[in-house]
């Protein structure tokens, strides 16, 4: 085995166990710090889950302390706002002792900063990919302090031979057990939702298999344009920043073998199982499309032909919408399509899972009706819960009618980034996606993305404001 053979998990050093003193954000000045992560980050302070750090800023704008703090005010003021008096004194401390530093981060200039600050140090990478491996290349063996926490986001590298190399650099650095590749879309109450509906509920566990299950379909289709994020979108699409980044995720939790406990080791051992398992089948024309978005309306909304976006490189063909099925080659599993869908500009925003199960094997004469498939949906954020059963209709007993059963499920009381911010803080790497993961979630899409490259697979067409191209059999009929 390599160096991201799971031998390497076997124990976490006791320093996994240390909570972060100082939070470096590189790229302090960009869209996802001021939008997603402060705001988490003030979540986590507000309810007293984070009760001393130190927030650093870094970036190559030339900001002073003064404009970072007005960025942490702006971002810190929904917490704030909801805080009690305890709450307030810590957003303010937390606030009031930060700083900013102007640095190249592919220089050495981010490891003299470093060096520089009070340990451990957790160093969040929120920079385009390649910009975080140009900086994880600028940095040397033993140039961080014991105890630094790596923190990059998704997608980890851009196929499966640069998710390797990245790895090996980073397995230079720090170990294992202090490497977070963070996926904001799966938070800890996501998955736990997703594991305690199929573990602790004896009529599903039974039937969760190829024997009773048709086909799991996972959709993340958006209403939301481009939105000015063509200098990142067009060099990725639909496939890269979605299904490769976290589809494939939430897939290997639904197809998981129940763990022996909710320890990272054993929850995360499973997941790898699924996707070294996974393939995509090129021989079926079938097995993945993609298409782009044209000129259309959404809502109220007029949204401009894709390629007609500032920013956008059409010779690119990059897909706005894409679906691969996913086979899973294993005696549970084996025959069952996973799909996974992906895109944005839709008419419809619809984020879940739904699981389709065999039609009964008999039914006896003399029901009408309905006599559709029962389908169990799983959404997202919010997490809800759906069971479509046929019923005994109304007014004639022996006519089957469509019943919905639904629920509620739990969520956290911290934001998406506040749950990947409390794992890394406190050295919980449940969430983080680990290294022969982040590779094996590069070796299913990366023939695709071949495929793609040669033209093998037309890139289609589907107005903004519609389901998709009226060809694809997910465009009608939803599911």
């Amino acid at each position: 085995m390599d160096k991201h053979s799971l031998a390497e998990h076997d124990s976490i050093p006791d320093e996994a166990d240390v909570r972060v003193r100082t939070l470096l954000i590189l790229g302090a000045s960009g869209d996802l710090t001021g939008r997603l992560l402060l705001p988490g980050l003030a979540r986590l302070i507000r309810l007293g889950r984070e009760q001393d750090l130190h927030l650093v800023g870094a970036g190559s704008d030339d900001w002073t302390d003064d404009q970072w703090r007005e960025r942490i005010d702006s971002s810190f003021a929904d917490a704030l706002e909801h805080a009690d008096d305890a709450g307030r004194d810590r957003l303010h401390r937390v606030r009031d002792r930060s700083s900013y530093h102007r640095v190249d981060v592919t220089q050495d200039g981010l490891a003299q900063l470093v060096g520089t600050l009070e340990g451990p140090v957790a160093i969040y990478f929120a920079l385009p990919p390649a910009i975080t491996q140009k900086a994880c290349g600028a940095l040397q063996p033993g140039a961080l302090p014991k105890s630094t926490r790596l923190v990059m986001e998704k997608p980890f590298g851009t196929d499966q031979a640069s998710a390797h190399s990245l790895n090996d650099k980073l397995a230079q650095l720090v170990p294992e057990q202090n490497i977070h590749r963070v996926d904001h879309f799966l938070g800890k109450a996501t998955v736990f939702n997703i594991l305690g509906l199929r573990f602790a509920n004896r009529f599903l566990e039974p039937v969760w298999n190829n024997l009773h299950i048709e086909k799991v379909e996972v959709v993340f289709d958006e209403d939301l344009a481009l939105e000015n994020r063509a200098r990142y979108y067009d060099g990725a699409g639909a496939l890269r920043d979605m299904i490769q980044s976290h589809l494939v995720h939430v897939m290997a939790l639904l197809a998981l073998n129940a763990p022996s406990s909710l320890h990272e080791r054993d929850l995360r051992d499973h997941i790898g199982s699924v996707l070294r398992a996974s393939t995509v089948d090129l021989s079926d024309p079938s097995s993945s499309r993609r298409a782009r978005y044209t000129a259309g309306t959404i809502g109220d909304r007029s949204v401009p032909d894709y390629v007609a976006e500032p920013g956008v490189d059409a010779s690119r063909n990059t897909e706005t919408l894409a679906e691969v099925t996913v086979s899973i080659n294993n005696e549970r599993w084996s025959g069952v399509p996973f799909v996974l869908r992906s895109g944005k500009a839709l008419g419809t925003q619809r984020k879940e899972a739904v699981i389709t199960f065999r039609p009964v094997s008999h039914l006896p004469v003399g029901f009408t009706g309905q006599d559709a498939p029962t389908k169990l949906r799983i959404g997202f954020g919010p997490d809800t819960l759906q069971l479509e059963l046929d019923v005994n209709g109304p007014g004639d007993i022996f006519s089957l009618d469509r019943a919905v059963l639904s629920a509620d499920l739990n969520e956290s009381d911290l934001l998406p980034y506040g749950e990947v911010l409390d794992g890394v803080l406190s050295g919980d790497p449940t969430l983080s996606v680990r290294g022969d993961t982040a590779e094996d979630c590069w070796r299913i899409v990366d023939p695709v993305l071949a495929a793609w490259a040669a033209d093998e697979v037309p890139l289609e067409e589907y107005a903004a404001g519609s389901d998709g191209p009226d060809a694809w059999p997910s465009s009608h009929g939803r599911a």
